[in-house]
C-alpha cells in the first residue's frame, strides 16, 4: 500500500522562482522538471498526475515532494533572513544529493592553484594575449605542472563553481582624492541628490539629470543598404563601410524617468559646446528648476557657465573669482523655487569627484 504523499507549501517569492525555472530555457533540464513537479504538487495534484506529465515514476515524484517538504522550513528562514541568497537556496534545494563514489581526483590546493592562476593576467605567464580563456588557462596549468592533466571542461567546472569569469573585464575608475573623509563626503552628497530627485519632482517639479560625454564615436555609413530577414534567413548587415571620421554625443540622463533626451551629437566637446547643449536642454522645460550632475572635466565649470548660470538666475549678481577645480557647487535659488510657486528660475551644477 503506497504512504500518504508529502504536503508541499511555498510561499510567494518561492513561487515566482519555481515558475521562473520551470520555464527556462538555459536551466538544465533537471532543474525545470523538479520545479514543475513542485509547482504541481502545491496546485494539488496527485503524484499520478505529476508523472503522468513529466515522464518521470511516481517514486521519484514522491521523493521530490518530500525533498521539499523537508527543506521548506530552511527555505523560508533563508526568505526572511537573506532574500538575496533565495534563488540560489531554491537550486540548491533541487540539485541531486551528494553520491558516494571515488574521491575527487585533484587536491584542494590543486583546485586553488588553478582558481589562483585564472585571477592573474596572462602576461605574467608571459603570453600576448588580454583575457584568459578556458583553453589557454587549461594549456598553462599543465605547463606549470600544477596537475598531471586535466580536461578543459573540468577547469571551466572549477571557474563556474567558483564564480570566476576571467573572460571577463568591466570599466574601473580610481579617485584621484586623497582625502578619504572628503571624498566620503562627496559620495554622500552626490548620492543624497540621486535619492532626492524623486520627492522635488513630485512635490515642485523640479529635474534633476545627469550629464556626460560621450567622445570618439565613429560615423560609419555602410556602403550598401542592410537586406530585411526572410524565411529560413536573418537580417544581413553590410560588412564594408565608410569612415567619415568621429563625432561626440552629449547626453542628458533624467533620473526620475529613466529617459534620454535633448541630446547633442556634434564633433567637439568644448566649453562653448558644454554651454549651449545645456541652453538647449533648459529650453526644453524653462519653467522648471534644474538640479544637473557632471563630473569633474574642466569645460563643466568654466567660466562662461558659470556667466551663463548667473545672467540666467541672477543677472544682477557680481561674479567674484572663480574657485580652484574641484568638487563644487555652482548656481543660485530662487527663495520660490521650493516654495508655493510654480514657477522658478534656478539651476544648479554639481561636480561629482
Amino acid at each position: 500500500m503506497s504512504g500518504k504523499a508529502a504536503k508541499v507549501t511555498i510561499t510567494e517569492k518561492q513561487q515566482a522562482i519555481l515558475l521562473e525555472f520551470s520555464k527556462s530555457r538555459t536551466e538544465a533540464a533537471l532543474f525545470v522538471q523538479r520545479a514543475k513537479i513542485v509547482l504541481m504538487a502545491f496546485d494539488r495534484k496527485s503524484c499520478a498526475e505529476i508523472a503522468a506529465a513529466t515522464g518521470l515514476e511516481r517514486h521519484a515524484v514522491g521523493v521530490w515532494r518530500r525533498r521539499w517538504q523537508q527543506a521548506w522550513p530552511q527555505l523560508t528562514d533563508w526568505e526572511c533572513a537573506q532574500p538575496h541568497k533565495l534563488r540560489e537556496a531554491i537550486r540548491e534545494t533541487l540539485r541531486d544529493a551528494p553520491r558516494s563514489g571515488c574521491g575527487g581526483k585533484f587536491t584542494a590546493e590543486q583546485v586553488a592553484q588553478i582558481l589562483a592562476l585564472a585571477c592573474e593576467p596572462p602576461d605574467l605567464s608571459g603570453l600576448p594575449i588580454t583575457h584568459w580563456t578556458i583553453r589557454e588557462l587549461r594549456d598553462e596549468v599543465l605547463r606549470r605542472g600544477v596537475v598531471p592533466s586535466i580536461s578543459t571542461a573540468q577547469v571551466g567546472r572549477y571557474l563556474q563553481q567558483a564564480a570566476l569569469q576571467p573572460h571577463r573585464k568591466k570599466m574601473w575608475l580610481n579617485t584621484t582624492e586623497k582625502d578619504p573623509e572628503q571624498f566620503q563626503q562627496q559620495v554622500e552628497r552626490v548620492c543624497q541628490t540621486y535619492r532626492d530627485a524623486a520627492d522635488l519632482h513630485a512635490q515642485n517639479g523640479a529635474r534633476t539629470i545627469c550629464l556626460d560625454e560621450m567622445t570618439g564615436l565613429q560615423a560609419i555609413e555602410r556602403n550598401a543598404p542592410d537586406k530585411p530577414p526572410q524565411p529560413g534567413q536573418v537580417a544581413k548587415l553590410e560588412f564594408e563601410y565608410t569612415r567619415h571620421g568621429t563625432t561626440t554625443l552629449i547626453g542628458n540622463f533624467d533620473v526620475v524617468s529613466g529617459a534620454m533626451f535633448a541630446t547633442t551629437i556634434q564633433a567637439t566637446r568644448t566649453e562653448a559646446d558644454h554651454v549651449a547643449h545645456l541652453q538647449r536642454t533648459i529650453a526644453t522645460d524653462p519653467t522648471a528648476a534644474w538640479i544637473i550632475l557632471v563630473d569633474n572635466l574642466n569645460t563643466h565649470s568654466s567660466a562662461s557657465l558659470v556667466e551663463y548660470v548667473a545672467e540666467l538666475c541672477e543677472p544682477e549678481t557680481e561674479l567674484g573669482k572663480k574657485r580652484p577645480r574641484g568638487d563644487s557647487e555652482i548656481g543660485c535659488q530662487s527663495p520660490r523655487i521650493f516654495g508655493e510657486s510654480s514657477a522658478s528660475d534656478s539651476v544648479r551644477l554639481f561636480t561629482q569627484a
